[in-house]
């Protein structure tokens, strides 16, 4: 059994309280979905759980975490990047995998749907994709045989069937889970609870919600919920209004004739008196029914971005006439003969399997794309760290022409994007995942491109976000090309296709 009791986790730097008073048990085979926007505490949560020594000097943790024996089993969201380590190597540097037998090893990469050999290849770990790497970190992972598991975006960067292999993974491991995930689909497939931070107040104060109800029961009462509390403040507001302003003509009307009574008329003054007292004793019951109305619902919002001021590209003009004799990933060679043609404002969406060669491909086009010149291009690759530099900060990044029209619009933006006025100020490093997804987003959005080049572009946003990014792809005047593995993305495509097979 996990047990929390109490826990208040408040980041160090800027002394805002990212968790309060957190309590919940994880028992039997109960999966905890948390879910949240980016930079609400989610991870920081299953630091606290399951290696609390990682947030010394960057987050104070209070209360109390008991574990009761178990043996956690905790993967990360970032995947460490080795030099000189093939997969063979990675795997057997974990002893566990080591002292498995053929049988054992048989069944973890049934329960993962791994292919049997990638744990043995020579393959370095450098030229893996990152849904590879996920695939090893989950079976070494496995390989201690924990008793309860504490997952940090497992789905991330896994192909289509490697999804489902994972949300069968979830139904059947037989262990409890506490899990982050921004997938929708794999949240509405597993979860049967629901853990949700929130951040109010203009990020200032925390919140959290636990249903003890699978997630798509527990989105469904939510929206319910606030569309009730939504109708009920407006109902009473209107009425409020409507109250007040009737009082206000009283009071006007009695404060007049006051001001107009004779002293010749003392009677008349007695009575208007009377009158004031009883429109006092009114606005005092007014005042009291306001305190017991009923509050607007508190609730983090999505975040608000656009592009704006591009033109769409003339119909007949090539983007990108690209043809690719062979497409390698290392020594291995991925596919033949491959001609990418993109004209105008079209649109195209790379998909495949782990190790296909989506972003090997996408990194070419992009190539291609500054050689040919012309066109102004916007990318986002699936490692932000490849164009981030983590030791500057978001406003010290963006703002590259030193004007004050464009720092106002960078700390605006920021702000819509649901960053805080510190964290803008922070090196890009302390950011979350999709944080920095924000980042360079806005910088996309400042240079005001005519191609979108995006890996895995919703990939560490949460389930508010990524709506809001997949309408900016769908909607944007230009050419696109886009590698993903988002069922709800992929659902919506209106454009081309071009499907890799490993």
């Amino acid at each position: 059994m996990l047990n929390i009791q109490h826990l208040t986790i408040i980041h160090t730097q800027d002394l805002r309280p990212l968790i309060r008073d957190l309590s919940l048990t994880l028992s039997g085979t109960e999966r905890l979905a948390v879910i949240g926007e980016e930079g609400d505490g989610k991870s920081t949560l299953l630091q606290a759980i399951a290696c609390p020594e990682r947030l010394e000097g960057w987050a104070e943790v209070s209360g109390g975490v008991r574990l009761a024996g178990e043996r956690l089993g905790y993967l990360s969201q970032e995947t460490p990047e080795l030099e000189d380590v093939t997969a063979y190597g990675y795997c057997a540097g974990h002893d566990a995998f080591m002292t498995l037998d053929p049988a054992g090893l048989a069944e973890l990469n049934r329960l993962l749907g791994l292919p049997r050999e990638l744990c043995w290849s020579d393959t370095p770990w450098r030229q893996l994709s990152g849904g590879e790497r996920v695939k090893l970190r989950l079976l070494t992972l496995m390989a201690a045989k924990p008793t309860m598991l504490a997952l940090d975006e497992p789905g991330n960067d896994l192909d289509l069937s490697a999804l489902e292999a994972l949300e069968e993974f979830l139904l059947n491991c037989g262990l409890p889970v506490i899990y982050v995930s921004h997938d929708e689909h794999l949240l509405r497939r597993t979860a049967t609870r629901v853990l949700h931070l929130e951040s109010v107040q203009r990020r200032s104060e925390p919140r959290w919600t636990l249903a003890n109800i699978p997630y798509a029961d527990y989105v469904a009462a939510r929206a319910e919920s606030l569309e009730r509390q939504e109708h009920q403040w407006q109902m009473e507001r209107r009425e409020s209004l409507v109250r007040q302003e009737r009082f206000d003509r009283i009071e006007q009307a009695v404060a007049h004739a006051q001001a107009s009574i004779s002293r010749r008329d003392p009677h008349s003054g007695r009575l208007l008196k009377k009158k004031m007292k009883a429109v006092k004793s009114l606005e005092h019951r007014y005042e009291r029914e306001a305190e017991s109305a009923a509050e607007r619902p508190q609730v983090e919002y999505r975040m608000d971005a656009a592009f704006e001021g591009i033109a769409p590209i003339p119909a007949g003009r090539t983007v990108l006439d690209l043809t690719v004799p062979e497409l390698r990933g290392g020594e291995r060679v991925l596919a033949k003969d491959l001609r990418v043609l993109l004209r105008g404002s079209e649109k195209l969406l790379i998909l495949g399997p782990n190790g296909a060669g989506k972003t090997t491909l996408l990194r070419l086009i992009r190539e291609a794309l500054a050689e040919h010149g012309g066109f102004r291009v916007g990318y986002m690759p699936q490692r932000y760290d490849d164009l981030l530099p983590l030791e500057q900060s978001p406003v010290a990044y963006l703002h590259t022409d030193g004007t004050r029209e464009q720092l106002t619009r960078i700390r605006t933006t920021l702000g819509a994007m649901k960053l805080t006025q510190d964290e803008i100020t922070h090196p890009i490093g302390a950011l979350s995942g999709g944080q920095r997804a924000k980042v360079l987003l806005l910088k996309m959005m400042l240079e005001a491109p005519d191609v979108l080049l995006l890996d895995e572009p919703t990939r560490n946003l949460s389930p508010l976000s990524a709506p809001v990014m997949r309408r900016m792809i769908l909607t944007f005047p230009g050419a696109a090309v886009c590698v993903t593995h988002d069922r709800e993305l992929i659902g919506q495509w209106k454009g081309r296709i071009l499907e890799l097979r490993a």
